[in-house]
């Protein structure tokens, strides 16, 4: 990086905001939340106590977020981080600024900051780590045209499937190996060393991906310990997902963040398209895509649960057919959700809430671990310890009360601020100079940064 690009590079003013942008991010990020406080607070294999019981209130809570959410906000946090990358580089580019140093320093400190979050702070679902690692990969591909980066979605929507069934025909395979291994040894026959091997592999898989409750309940003990325990059990999962698995996040991911460059670059988040072509995005989206998720989520409920049901489905399913519905239904969804947000701003109704939206979007990361800073004093052992305490339905007042103190804070911090306090760290380690904080202080010569 030069010392001229040092010296006049500098984030984006508040003029030069993309309102729709930030509201977009902040509905996503809020979103995102309703995902993941199951995982900040309850055992695995939580919703195997009320699956199917629809005098529940656990079960239609579930039912609500599945069909509208889960996988949706991710989605669509995604796409807006994809259109990030274009707004950070297309407004320094024509600065006459160099940023490919600037965007690459951005992205490795939002890697780090992934690792602390994951494994200081003890989130297992950070996105930070991922978003920074395949952020640079995205952003090779920034000039190519939109009709082709919208191929992504239904390229990667097929590579998954056939990616997920290739590990779980591997998977399948160790359960028969085992089941051999079992016949064998119940005729009291001595095992030769692959049998025993076999036999192992799959008890590791069990104690992975379908854990007994003997295993939960010292996994739940965990979590109600304190610091060291929670760490001693959080790490070693959250290190897997950033290293061993990450191979099976980076085409979702990437598809997702190029979707998102060609959607701004066909002007859809900025408010480009036409009132019609705004509702007809909502109406196809909503048509097609919500009947094929009220389909998958009645078929799964109808499915019985527990170990023994998995590994029966396992033994007579050589793939799982229904895999494919999901990305395209997510997309249908996500697509429908934002055509009627932008349809919103577009009326001007509820600006009290969009403007509250927009500003809990542009102080995003400082939210984001707000969240978890919430999350983690409430329910891990060290904090309140309320880790499986609550009944799923009873999670979502927690859920309203966080998103009610970040839609307050978030403006009034703006009141009086350029940046959330971590975007203003984020900000001046990427810049390697200090952020004017203020908001009666200026930035000589900006150079606008709109990006998350």
């Amino acid at each position: 990086m030069s010392a001229e690009t040092t010296l006049k590079a500098a984030p984006v003013a508040q003029a030069d905001r993309i309102t729709a942008v930030d509201t977009l991010r902040g509905v996503a990020l809020l979103g995102i939340l309703m995902m993941n406080i199951p995982y900040f607070a309850l055992p695995e294999r939580f919703s195997d106590a009320y699956h199917g019981n629809m005098q529940s209130p656990n079960f239609w809570t579930e039912a609500v977020i599945d069909v509208l959410f889960e996988g949706k906000m991710r989605a669509l946090f995604s796409m807006i981080f994809g259109a990030g990358i274009l707004l950070f580089t297309k407004r320094k580019e024509e600065a006459g600024f160099s940023f490919k140093a600037l965007f690459f320093s951005r992205m490795g400190w939002m890697v780090i900051f992934g690792l602390i979050h994951a494994h200081v702070l003890l989130w297992i679902g950070d996105i930070l780590y991922i978003y920074g690692m395949i952020g640079m990969l995205a952003f090779l591909f920034r000039k190519m045209k939109p009709k082709y980066l919208v191929w992504g979605v239904p390229i990667v929507a097929i590579f998954g499937f056939v990616t997920g069934t290739i590990f779980y025909q591997h998977i399948r395979s160790q359960r028969f190996e085992y089941n051999a291994a079992i016949a064998v040894q119940k005729q009291d026959k001595t095992l030769n060393a692959e049998q025993k091997k076999a036999i192992t592999a799959w008890k590791e898989v069990e104690k992975e991906f379908l854990p007994n409750k003997a295993e939960i309940a010292q996994h739940t003990a965990s979590m109600k310990g304190n610091y060291a325990s929670v760490g001693a059990y959080i790490r070693p999962l959250a290190w897997d997902g950033q290293t061993k698995y990450l191979f099976f996040s980076i085409g979702d991911v990437l598809a997702l963040m190029l979707l998102g460059m060609a959607m701004y670059k066909w002007k859809f988040f900025t408010g480009g398209w036409t009132t019609k072509q705004y509702r007809l995005t909502a109406l196809v989206g909503y048509g097609v895509g919500l009947p094929l998720v009220i389909w998958n989520f009645i078929h799964d409920m109808h499915e019985p649960v527990g170990s023994a049901a998995m590994i029966n489905y396992l033994e007579t399913h050589n793939m799982d057919w229904w895999g494919l519905i999901y990305p395209f239904q997510r997309m249908l969804l996500v697509m429908a959700h934002s055509a009627v947000i932008l349809l919103i701003l577009r009326a001007s109704i509820w600006k009290g809430l969009t403007d509250r939206l927009a500003a809990v979007g542009q102080m995003a990361f400082t939210n984001y671990i707000m969240q978890t800073v919430f999350c983690t004093l409430i329910f891990f052992g060290y904090g309140l310890n309320y880790f499986a305490e609550l009944q799923y339905y009873q999670l979502y007042y927690i859920v309203a009360a966080i998103w009610i103190i970040q839609l307050i804070v978030s403006p009034i911090w703006l009141k009086y601020y350029q940046f959330g306090p971590l975007e203003w760290l984020w900000r001046t380690l990427t810049y390697r100079r200090a952020q004017p904080m203020r908001r009666e202080q200026k930035v000589s010569t900006p150079a606008p940064d709109p990006a998350l």
